[in-house]
């Protein structure tokens, strides 16, 4: 059997505790607000405004214009009409590059206008969610919530990876319209 040393134990229960991490289905969603960006045009998103409106599909990602990050809101962007006839709001929510989130809901390429995503100074949303960024504290992880208009987490995934959090969470809201028959 092969022994580890306690500083590569520590790493190994730390990295596999930040894959678990993130808040449960059943758990009631934080509440917040954020200034975000649509278009480029800023306003303050509320979450408790959004669920009145239907679900909300809150993603976390580390920081606009890096390589995992574009590819995620290319996909939401592709999918958004699928979304709103659906009645789900999308949000991306990140505490990397704050700098340039005007840029980047704009830009045709990564959200091309269709979607919101909004700064989190400091990681305070993503801590309240248990999606930080374990590789770089203070940012967001890759972690996409389906939040029910009760204000009920229904679906929670984690992947580094931003291919599957688009359908996984385009599947999560459809359930949800199948258990409520569209209300």
């Amino acid at each position: 059997m092969k022994s580890f040393s306690p500083i590569a134990l520590a790493s190994l229960l730390a990295v596999t505790a930040s894959a678990h991490a993130a808040l449960k289905p059943g758990t009631h969603a934080p509440d917040f607000t954020a200034p975000a960006y649509l278009d480029g045009q800023p306003f303050t998103f509320n979450l408790a405004d959004a669920l009145k409106k239907g679900p909300v599909v809150l993603y976390f990602f580390p920081a606009p214009h890096t390589t995992g990050c574009n590819i995620e809101a290319h996909l939401f962007s592709q999918a958004i009409d699928k979304f709103k006839a659906l009645h789900a709001t999308v949000i991306g929510v990140t505490a990397g590059h704050l700098d340039q989130l005007a840029t980047f809901s704009r830009e045709t390429k990564y959200c091309s206008g269709k979607f919101p995503v909004a700064a989190d100074k400091g990681a305070r949303i993503a801590k309240t969610y248990d999606a930080t960024l374990f590789i770089r504290p203070g940012w967001s992880d890759r972690t996409s919530y389906v939040i029910a208009p009760s204000g009920t987490i229904t679906y929670t995934y984690s992947s580094l990876d931003p291919d599957k959090h688009v359908q996984n969470t385009l599947k999560a809201v459809e359930a949800i319209e199948h258990k409520t028959g569209g209300k």
